[in-house]
Parts: structure tokens; C-alpha cells; sequence
């Protein structure tokens, strides 16, 4: 019986780290998606597009 505790637990383990990949994935994708767009949103307002990377002076 603690074998298949072992084993769901090891499952569950497996499937918890893929989620987690996966939402990591999605994460990224969101980022550089909202970049484009602000990009986008910008040139169309013919302002500058605020880089994120840069700390306000």
C-alpha cells in the first residue's frame, strides 16, 4: 500500500512540474505579447515606446 503512494505521489509530482513549465511558457509568450503591443499601441500614437528594462530617472 505505500507503494502506491509512492507511485501517485511521484505522478503527481511529475504532473505538477509540467504545469509549472507551462506556465512558465505562457508567462513568457503574455510578456513579449504585451511588448509587441504597447510597441504597436505607441508607433500608431506616434509617441516612445517605453522600454521595461529601464528604471524611471
Amino acid at each position: 500500500m505505500a507503494e502506491h503512494s509512492v507511485i501517485g505521489a511521484t505522478s503527481r509530482d511529475r504532473f505538477m512540474q509540467a504545469a509549472q513549465n507551462e506556465m512558465a511558457k505562457f508567462e513568457r509568450r503574455e510578456i513579449e505579447f504585451r511588448k509587441k503591443d504597447r510597441a504597436e499601441r505607441a508607433a500608431e500614437l506616434r509617441i516612445p515606446a517605453r522600454d521595461e528594462t529601464s528604471t524611471p530617472h
